[in-house]
Parts: C-alpha cells; sequence; structure tokens
C-alpha cells in the first residue's frame, strides 16, 4: 500500500512543483501553427493543448475545453503576456474555429477564498479527469508484481541445477524480479509524462544507495562475503574447522554471521567479512590428522634404541595408521636431555585426536620404564649447608634402586581416564542441536554426510 502512495503521490507533486517553479520568461514572438493531423477530432486538439500549456509550466489549474473546434480555456497565471500566448497557441492549433480565453491573470492570495476556491476546483477536475490513468496504472503495478514474482521463481528453478547455493539462486531471482517491477513502475511514470522525474529519483535512489553503503559497510561486506563463501564453499555444514583462532564444528551460515559449536561446548558467532579473509584450516576434508608431542631421554641411554621401543609402542596401538608411517626423529639436546619428537597420525573422522596422543604418550612412558630408558628432570644444583649422612645399603637393596622403580602403568590402550579413542564428534553435534542457536536467519549451507 505504501508503495502505491508513493508511486501515485510523485505526479502531484511534480505538478506542485511545476506551478511553484513557473518561468518568468516572457515569449519574444507568436506561436507558429500547430499541426495535428489531416482530421481532427475535439479530444485530440484538448490534450494537446493541455499538454503544451502544463509543459510551459506558466500556468495553475489550466483546463482545456473543446466543443465543435472552439477552444474554452481557463485557469490562472502571473502575467498578461502568458496570457496572450496560450490564446495565440490554441488559435493557430489546426481545425480551431474560435477561442475563448477566460485565462486570469492574477497573484493567488490566501486571502481571496474564491481565487483559491477555483484553483481547488480545477485541482478536482484534473483529478477525476485522470482516474481512468489511475487505475490503468495499478492495474499494470499489479500486472508487474505478479511478473515479478513468476521472473523470480522462473530463475530460481532454471539456475537450481546450475548453482546449487541456495543464496546465489535467491540474490539472482531477487534481481530479476525487481528488474521487471522496476519496468512496470517506469512504464507508469511514462503514461504521466513524467520520466524525467523517473530518471531523477532513480539517479537519487542510487546516490542514496551508496550513502547508505558508506555508512552500513560492516553490514554490506558481510552480506557479499557470505555470497562469496556460498560461492567458494570453503566448509560445509558439520565440518571441523578452525577460523580466526577458533576451533569448532560448523552449525551454519547466515546473511551476517558464521556459527560455530566450539569444542567446550560454546556457540561461536564469526562475522563472515572475518571469515573471508582469514585463513581456514578445515579438518574434516581431510581426516588423516598428523599429532606430535616431546618425550627426553639421558644422555647415557642409546637413541636408536629408545626410538625402535617407541616405534613399537606406535605400530601395536589400533589407533595409529601405519601409512602414513610414525616417524620418531631427533630434536634437540638439552640441558639435561636428548629430545625426541614423535610423530604419528591417525583417523579424524574414527577416533578423538586428543584421547589418541594421550594413549600414546601413556604407553611410551610405561615402555620407556620397562626397557630401562631414563627420563631425567633438569639438572639442579642442590647445596646442603651442614653436609648429609652417607649410609651403605644391604646388597639386595642397592641392586633393586640400581634397577629403579617398577612401572604401574596399565598395558591398555585406553585407560579409565580415556574413556574409549572414538570421536565426539557426535556428542558435540547432539548438544549442537538441542542448543539455542543465537542467530536467526536461513542456514545457507549444506550438512556434510562425512562429519568428523
Amino acid at each position: 500500500m505504501r508503495v502505491l502512495l508513493f508511486i501515485f503521490a510523485i505526479p502531484l507533486i511534480a505538478f506542485a512543483q511545476q506551478d511553484a517553479k513557473m518561468e518568468e520568461e516572457v515569449p519574444s514572438q507568436a506561436v507558429e501553427r500547430v499541426e495535428i493531423k489531416p482530421v481532427t477530432q475535439d479530444s485530440e486538439i484538448q490534450a494537446r493543448l493541455e499538454d503544451i500549456l502544463n509543459a510551459t509550466g506558466w500556468f495553475t489549474g489550466v483546463l482545456v475545453e473543446v466543443k465543435e473546434g472552439m477552444v474554452f480555456l481557463s485557469g490562472y497565471t502571473k502575467k498578461e503576456e502568458f496570457r496572450k500566448w496560450a490564446g495565440n497557441l490554441a488559435r493557430n492549433t489546426q481545425n480551431v474555429v474560435a477561442v475563448v480565453n477566460k485565462i486570469e491573470v492574477v497573484e493567488p492570495s490566501f486571502r481571496d477564498v474564491g481565487v483559491v476556491t477555483q484553483i481547488l476546483r480545477n485541482h478536482w477536475r484534473g483529478l477525476v479527469k485522470s482516474i481512468p490513468s489511475i487505475i490503468i496504472g495499478i492495474v499494470i503495478l499489479v500486472i508487474a508484481w505478479g511478473l515479478a514474482r513468476l521472473g523470480s521463481w522462473t530463475t530460481r528453478k532454471l539456475l537450481f541445477r546450475k548453482f546449487r547455493k541456495s543464496l546465489l539462486q535467491d540474490v539472482i531471482a531477487r534481481g530479476v524480479g525487481i528488474l521487471i517491477f522496476l519496468l512496470g513502475v517506469y512504464l507508469i511514470f511514462e503514461m504521466a509524462n513524467l520520466t524525467g522525474a523517473a530518471l531523477t529519483i532513480i539517479s537519487g535512489t542510487g546516490l542514496l544507495g551508496i550513502i547508505l553503503g558508506i555508512a552500513f559497510r560492516d553490514i554490506t561486506e558481510n552480506f557479499l562475503a557470505s555470497i562469496l563463501l556460498s560461492i567458494h564453499n570453503p566448509f560445509q555444514g558439520g565440518d571441523l574447522v578452525e577460523i580466526a583462532g577458533y576451533t569448532g564444528y560448523v552449525q551454519g551460515l547466515t546473511m551476517r554471521v558464521t556459527l560455530l559449536m566450539s569444542l567446550d561446548g560454546n556457540h561461536v558467532q564469526i562475522p563472515n567479512s572475518i571469515v573471508y579473509k582469514s585463513n581456514i584450516r578445515n579438518y574434516t576434508s581431510n581426516p588423516n590428522r598428523r599429532e606430535e608431542f616431546t618425550v627426553g631421554i639421558g644422555y647415557d641411554d642409546t637413541i636408536s634404541q629408545a626410538q625402535e621401543i617407541v616405534l613399537k609402542v606406535l605400530e601395536k596401538h589400533e589407533a595409529v595408521l601405519k601409512d602414513p608411517e610414525p616417524w620418531v626423529l631427533v630434536d634437540s639436546l638439552g640441558k639435561a636431555t636428548v629430545n625426541l619428537r614423535v610423530y604419528f597420525w591417525l583417523d579424524g573422522s574414527q577416533h578423538s585426536w586428543l584421547k589418541v596422543r594421550s594413549s600414546v604418550i601413556r604407553l611410551v612412558k610405561r615402555a620407556f620404564q620397562a626397557g630401562g630408558i631414563s627420563m631425567p628432570d633438569e639438572a639442579r644444583e642442590v647445596i646442603f649447608p651442614k653436609g648429609i649422612s652417607v649410609q651403605m645399603l644391604e646388597p639386595e637393596k642397592a641392586e633393586e634402586v640400581s634397577r629403579g622403580p617398577v612401572s604401574t602403568e596399565p598395558d591398555r590402550l585406553a585407560a579409565d581416564s580415556e574413556p574409549g579413542l572414538r570421536s565426539e564428534a557426535q556428542e558435540i553435534q547432539n548438544q549442537a542441536r538441542q542448543a539455542r542457536l543465537p542467530e536467526e536467519g536461513a542456514n545457507l549451507l549444506t550438512p556434510n554426510k562425512n562429519k568428523t
């Protein structure tokens, strides 16, 4: 309803502006003969003269009536020269027999009730005469609206096979619908002889769009970023990703933000502009994941022996992949230890890297203790000001101390604190489905069937 009022109020506003900005120019010579066509009708003469007089902007409440070739002019103007010019125009029009010029030269004043009443009466007559045009304009507007809806629906169907992204389909379909609707509005302006006003409004709307785009730059960036993310498709719903320092499972992509469910069960909203500019790690695109940790052995221990012990632990572990093969490399020489870096791969879609890493470290520590590999702490200097007492041990106890403590670590892949090595992705996804999403809006992503 507001659109209709706006569209049909524009012609009245334009006419009022023309009346308010009447030219002060005076015609310098008589009007030449106005040709219409060989045989003219009274209605054609009337329409032609009204269009010319209204186009000058010199007259207010102008009304033209033609009967049997006689032209009756009425209305108001500011100067006598304008009134004479209108009479000469009518006389030089083809097939005009006589002219009755009732145009009055007045300066309108609100104190002159008769003048104001006559002006309102003339405007009312003009409005009544324009009712058919208004009805036709409403019909054109309704047809344009229906064609716009049909065009949007057809475009969305045609793009369904080419573009699987709902956001891209929606943007293109809405653009086609808006163009069709604007074409109908342009036809209405053309019927009202307000093409210039229509172009002015369109150009003003474009300038307003630029101003609003600058004012709401962040919103515009997020919207455009959502379109680009929907096109490039760096992740799908349910993927495990790391974006801008946040790690979690993708819950959705709206026009404004990307929603993640973090590994600690919190919803994280990241603006799409930041997502598009950030480095994105998608752990689900390749389910295999490499983990690593560092372990230190004593300088008196054999490095190759320690490497073999670690490799045997990795080979026996069911969650560690054989291909790619695990590595045990010398990383650095510390103050009191030789540091080994252990690398191994696991299937992230089946196992939790946190649990598997914990299990491997525990089993490596147990194997080192069983194999006599020491894991000393950093050397420290301890001063005893009063000295220490020394006591000799019996041979049996001395041998027990030299062997070191016996490992009490359980020989199991998963300890009680590691309840299974399976991935926790399903539990987090279930929590995400039960939780209330903090961001409302259509999800622009398709769910990933192979969730991590």
